[in-house]
């Protein structure tokens, strides 16, 4: 359910910031680490009648490879922590972390690994991966948009929907919907 934001993640996202004049996916080769600290992974699930479930992730890392002369073979890694989960209400938190959902004491890890990244403008990519969420592993696809690079420091604003049953995570449906939808902005370093 929420291993899509981890996918998302994965993509190495965009900062919801206005796209820089001639800036695009050429100018930005090179390899980036997620900084969690300016970076956010948000996932929202919708209620029958209105209302849903808001969140993010606190905590996760990721590594972002852009190949210049063939977009192609670029590369996106990532890792969220389903512990760290948090809608501002810690019962939800609590049961979001049990065996119900993330099972986060026996699966401590969400992955996403990308397998292609294919170009869809100047500054979008469409980056296919591998997703693993409680020991389930699903092919995934995220959009990620360019939003800024400045002083080797790049960010993505990256979206998705994963179906939260194919991961076993498909408690509450169908009052909750089945899609999660991941809003991430990734900011990587360049080193």
């Amino acid at each position: 359910m929420y291993a899509r934001i981890f996918g998302l993640a994965a993509m190495a996202a965009c900062l919801a910031m206005p796209v820089l004049a001639a800036v695009d996916l050429n100018d930005a080769a090179g390899s980036y680490t997620v900084n969690p600290a300016s970076s956010s992974i948000r996932f929202s699930i919708g209620k029958v009648g209105g209302g849903g479930l808001n969140g993010a992730f606190g905590r996760f890392k990721g590594s972002i490879r852009i190949d210049n002369s063939d977009v192609g073979r670029s590369q996106v890694n990532f890792t969220i922590y389903p512990e760290s989960v948090g809608t501002g209400q810690g019962r939800i938190d609590a049961f979001l972390r049990s065996d119900a959902v993330f099972d986060a004491a026996n699966n401590p890890e969400i992955q996403f690994r990308s397998t292609s990244v294919t170009r869809t403008s100047d500054t979008t990519a469409l980056v296919s991966g591998r997703l693993t969420a409680r020991g389930k592993t699903f092919a995934e696809k995220f959009t990620a948009e360019l939003g800024g690079l400045k002083g080797g420091t790049i960010k993505f604003h990256v979206t998705g929907k994963v179906l939260r049953s194919r991961y076993g995570m498909d408690v509450g449906t169908p009052i909750y919907s089945n899609i999660v939808n991941f809003d991430m902005t990734l900011t990587g370093k360049k080193g």
